[in-house]
């Protein structure tokens, strides 16, 4: 078995600088929303952008769901790789927050791929038809249980979610460790219409497969 990569800061940065680049629409966004403060925690970090795009493209994604929007940094990745014709709705509970994410997908051109939906997350998800390719939630943790369980029908065979901050900067394996997260995790590894991988990107991002 081998051994694991120690991620340190440095090599974190490393790796971004060695990935997918952030152009100058995507960097500016990130400074306006580090600009913020404390709710800049809420942020997608570049790796996970960058990964978010590539998946887009690798299941040839034409309709995709985000629940979490915040700031916009994740839905312009995932825009970015849906085809001039595929849609993205987000959802989110902000009209402050996403205003800031609106102008920056008009400038990156992908403004008309994203619809935007403005309420309760929950409801909001509750209300969606159709089948999906692609979902991200990056919402509330506690409803991410009720989350899966409201997409897992609704993406396409082979289709993909992912679940951010799963591992809670690894106290998830801590006695004291958030139940919400222990409760997700071990909720999704149970169940036989998908396949989970736990990545250790940013704070934890779980990836699945519906078979």
């Amino acid at each position: 078995m081998g051994s694991q990569v120690q991620v340190t800061d440095e090599l974190h940065d490393y790796m971004v600088a060695h990935g997918m680049p952030l152009d100058p629409i995507a960097t500016e966004l990130v400074a306006e929303t580090q600009a913020l403060g404390d709710e800049a925690e809420m942020l997608t970090t570049p790796d996970q952008a960058g990964l978010l795009t590539t998946l887009t493209r690798l299941t040839s994604a034409r309709r995709a769901v985000e629940i979490g929007t915040f700031t916009g940094f994740s839905a312009l990745a995932i825009a970015r790789g849906l085809p001039a014709d595929g849609q993205l709705i987000c959802l989110d509970a902000s009209d402050e927050w996403t205003s800031i994410g609106r102008r920056y997908w008009e400038r990156a051109g992908v403004a008309d791929r994203i619809e935007l939906r403005i309420g309760d997350g929950h409801e909001l998800a509750a209300e969606l038809d159709g089948s999906f390719d692609l979902a991200f939630v990056d919402a509330d943790k506690p409803g991410y249980v009720d989350y899966f369980e409201k997409l897992v029908p609704l993406i396409r065979p082979n289709g993909v979610l992912l679940f951010d901050n799963t591992l809670a900067g690894g106290r998830v394996v801590n006695a004291d460790g958030p139940e919400d997260r222990k409760e997700f995790n071990a909720h999704i590894a149970k169940d036989d219409r998908v396949d989970v991988t736990i990545l250790g990107i940013g704070d934890g991002l779980t990836l699945v497969r519906k078979k």
